[in-house]
């Protein structure tokens, strides 16, 4: 029997242009919420928060 993926693979957008720069994983288990990560945004030229879209 195959077990349950705790991983999941995420999609981040760039709270300030709304552009989608980054996929991960993340495991469910430990966040349940949405994450929020201070990253690099190409189009903003910037480090600005980007959260998890669905």
């Amino acid at each position: 029997m195959a077990k349950k993926e705790a991983r999941v693979i995420i999609t981040l957008e760039c709270m300030d242009c709304k552009e989608r720069n980054y996929s991960m994983t993340k495991n469910k288990k430990l966040h349940t919420g949405r994450v929020e990560y201070k990253k690099f945004c190409p189009s903003c030229n910037a480090r600005t928060v980007h959260k998890e879209t669905r």
